[in-house]
């Protein structure tokens, strides 16, 4: 099996092909997947071996959402620590695996629910609204939950005039730009979206100037301001297919080239940057997912008194959306 890749600003394809090993692994893993009832989640910036594996792809709440909705006994879920947790809060009958404990989201890890408490202490009485890029406990001490393509609903849809948005500057920022509510930020920011520069734009734009440039509202505001698109990763994927258009620059992690070509393999797409690649989202592979299947390693529970109270928050976000 050979899949492409379009790296930089020049079309030149990259092949990524299975040896042996990996396509033996590949069989031993689907017939686990089958034995033990399993469903395997695997997030949009997830290597091209996993989402070619993988039952459904796309973004953290959604891919949790539709697993509740499924007869699996056991969700395996290729992303990160707090994606785990997010299915666990949904399915709490299910098994929830995740194939590398280690792996994490260093921005979930920039707010804490006991920083959130004192932070709470300074301000106000306002309804906290946490992006699900978080804990479990920090979702579990919120009113309300978003994703980066509901934020700005989500916002405009509570009472009160005033929102502290965690844990995302950036997204805090890009909602504060279209609403009338007062804004009270948390410093946490995602490394590899904050990375991307007004003059990385630059550069591919001058490369390609007929290109649309998509970019993630983790973005810095500057970045975002010179997009002709802003939008989560399901959003891109949505935009690139139905657009008319045949060229695309796009500013988000770059896992994110491999499912838009392979369902858009008559387009072109761009990284804004190379630099934008989250080593934790990578971390997983073949050999850890056959491993967490075969020895059921790899568990992740959320407790019911955080889970019941950050269910509500995630809940509230579903029914508003």
């Amino acid at each position: 099996m050979i899949r492409f890749f379009f790296l930089r600003f020049r079309r030149i394809p990259i092949l990524y092909s299975l040896t042996d090993v990996e396509k033996e692994m590949k069989q031993k893993i689907k017939g686990l997947l089958k034995e033990k009832n399993v469903v395997m989640l695997a997030h949009n910036y997830q290597p091209p071996e996993i989402q070619d594996l993988a039952d459904l792809c796309g973004d953290s709440l959604e891919l949790s959402i539709r697993a509740s909705e499924t007869d699996a006994d056991v969700i395996l879920f290729c992303g990160v620590h707090f994606m785990a947790e997010t299915a666990s809060i949904l399915s709490p009958d299910k098994t929830v695996l995740l194939p590398r404990q280690d792996a994490g989201c260093p921005m979930a890890d920039m707010i804490t629910a006991e920083a959130l408490s004192k932070k709470l202490e300074t301000l106000p009485s306002m309804p906290v609204v946490t992006y699900v890029n978080s804990t479990a406990e920090v979702k579990a001490l919120s009113t309300i939950c978003c994703t980066s393509a509901n934020a700005v609903k989500v916002v405009n849809s509570i009472e009160g005039d005033q929102v502290l948005m965690t844990p995302d500057r950036n997204l805090a920022g890009y909602v504060a730009r279209n609403t009338s509510k007062k804004i009270h930020l948390w410093e946490g920011y995602c490394p590899f979206h904050d990375i991307l520069t007004p003059a990385d734009v630059e550069e591919a734009r001058a490369v390609h100037p007929d290109a649309v440039f998509m970019v993630h509202p983790e973005c810095r505001p500057e970045v975002v301001e010179l997009a002709d698109v802003v939008t989560s990763t399901s959003g891109m994927l949505r935009y690139a297919k139905e657009s008319d258009k045949t060229a695309f620059i796009v500013g988000t992690e770059i896992g994110i080239l491999y499912p838009l070509k392979k369902a858009n393999p008559e387009k072109a797409f761009y990284p804004a940057s190379t630099k934008m690649e989250c080593i934790e989202m990578k971390k997983i592979t073949l050999e850890d997912v056959a491993r967490s299947l075969e020895f059921m390693e790899g568990r992740v529970k959320v407790p019911e008194h955080i889970r019941v109270p950050a269910m509500k928050a995630v809940q509230k976000m579903i029914d508003c959306s």
